[in-house]
């Protein structure tokens, strides 16, 4: 790759499907499944001009969504400036930092070598992050889907500028263990932390990097140096702190994926307003009565652990035996979660399948009625009146195996995972029977997702002539 080709990297969104609240801490465990919605950074050198290097960034899909900043190169710093009174903090954090830290690894003399021409900045994201109730608004008047797309956009910003600037290779891409991906990944879950004004749990992000998994948060010690956007000013202060060979940086990426023949179900719920505050009245009553939300905490950490184990063992059940496993899935998939055991022609190992999804209903189930108990006893609507009606319909579906409101909850989203058997004989797939229920459902608007997980392992490199409608977004930024 050389320099006058342009740049693509793309990072997916998530879904938290199991270990809402229990993710900030980094005694507990998190599902986290990668989501087909990406966000795709387009870098290209600039055309050049007289004076200090330009960076334009643009989002296309949405109005006056356009910034521009100079850069500077000062002995001991990098300034990257705003040029015009249109601001954004994330697109800033990530340019000032990502350069910066670049400068420390390759020099300074390489980057602004680099960056003599300046750079074009497109930023594309997927429609699945926006709700598509409204067209043609504002960046901050913009609602969205809950899938991640702070995380998604960052990520897919700072990596791809990591790779134009040279300080990772495209081993990146190519090795999901790579001291490259590693370094795209702590570089991006700073910049998201700053940006925030928090250090979060972190899985987002790291689902955008290295795609599905069970996640166990960073200490949030490792940034307390460099939370301040005046101390990132010193490159000196960056690179040792996001280096991969850093040992503070402690979490766990285990590997993971829904099980073969399923489909992971989005919908974006209209049903009121949600509570900010979520998050921060969770955490107070834990720390208020801090008895009984330990023992709420840990019994959800046993179910979702149960959980991530059950998932895995029909995977491991369809490796062994791919065959009874598709039948005994597409014979529970046309029918009620309560029926999938009762049926005495099974065969053996059809049975075992059978039960084993029957096991991850029953869990799936456990875990929303330990989140509506936290909710109640917190105060907050983790799985608000609205949410369980609409869930408790959808899961009485024939071939739903289970469901839920994703990460803190709220009135935002919910989730589904339907069996999806290889043929359609004689029933419509499951999914097509939810999405018809979602049609025609009354009590709340739903406003299904075309999101499904991406197998896809995090970050990916991209052409741009191969991705459905980029090169055309991308020239409309100019």
């Amino acid at each position: 790759m050389t320099l006058s080709q342009p740049t693509v990297v793309s990072a997916p969104g998530k879904v938290l499907v199991a270990g809402g609240y229990l993710v900030l801490d980094p005694a507990y465990s998190g599902i986290v499944v990668s989501a087909s919605p990406r966000f795709y950074t387009v870098v290209q050198a600039g055309s050049g001009s007289v004076g200090l290097p330009v960076i334009r960034v643009r989002s296309p899909q949405f109005e006056n969504a356009g910034w521009s900043y100079s850069v500077r190169f000062e002995p001991t710093s990098v300034e990257a400036s705003p040029e015009n009174s249109s601001k954004n903090k994330f697109v800033h954090l990530a340019l000032q930092n990502t350069i910066s830290l670049a400068c420390e690894a390759r020099g300074t003399s390489a980057i602004s070598e680099i960056l003599s021409q300046g750079l074009e900045i497109a930023i594309v994201g997927d429609n699945d992050f926006y709700s598509q109730r409204a067209q043609g608004v504002q960046l901050a008047q913009v609602h969205k889907t809950g899938l991640g797309s702070s995380a998604a956009l960052i990520t897919s910003l700072v990596s791809s500028l990591l790779l134009h600037l040279q300080v990772i290779s495209l081993s990146a891409f190519e090795d999901i263990n790579s001291e490259g991906r590693h370094l795209a990944h702590n570089v991006s879950q700073f910049v998201h932390c700053l940006a925030q004004g928090k250090v979060g749990s972190g899985f987002d992000v790291s689902s955008a990097v290295f795609g599905s998994h069970i996640y166990t948060r960073f200490d949030p010690a490792v940034l307390k140096d460099v939370m301040s956007e005046e101390t990132t000013r010193n490159p000196r202060s960056l690179f040792s702190i996001l280096s991969p060979s850093n040992k503070a940086w402690n979490h766990r990426v285990q590997p993971f994926s829904l099980p073969p023949l399923t489909r992971l179900m989005l919908a974006d719920v209209d049903a009121g307003s949600d509570t900010p505050s979520l998050v921060g009245k969770v955490l107070q009553w834990r720390k208020e009565d801090s008895a009984k939300a330990e023992t709420i905490w840990n019994e959800l950490d046993q179910h979702n652990q149960s959980l991530a184990k059950t998932l895995q063992q029909l995977t491991e059940l369809y490796s062994r035996d791919p065959g009874n496993y598709s039948r005994a899935l597409k014979y529970i998939s046309s029918l009620q979660p309560l029926q999938w055991t009762a049926d005495p022609f099974l065969s053996k190992e059809e049975a075992a399948v059978a039960e084993t999804f029957y096991n991850a209903h029953q869990i799936t189930e456990t875990i929303r009625e330990k989140m509506r108990e936290m909710g109640n006893l917190a105060g907050v609507p983790i799985e608000p009146p609205e949410q369980t009606t609409l869930l408790n319909e959808c899961i009485s579906q024939a071939g739903v195996i289970g469901g839920g409101v994703p990460g803190a909850g709220g009135y935002d989203a919910i989730w589904l995972l339907v069996c999806a058997p290889e043929d359609r004989n004689p029933d419509p797939w499951p999914f097509e029977k939810v999405d018809h229920f979602w049609e025609h459902y009354r009590g709340v608007d739903v406003s299904p997702l075309s999101a499904v997980e991406s197998k896809a392992k995090g970050l990916r490199l991209e052409n741009l002539d191969e991705v459905k409608g980029l090169r055309e977004a991308v020239a409309a930024t100019k």
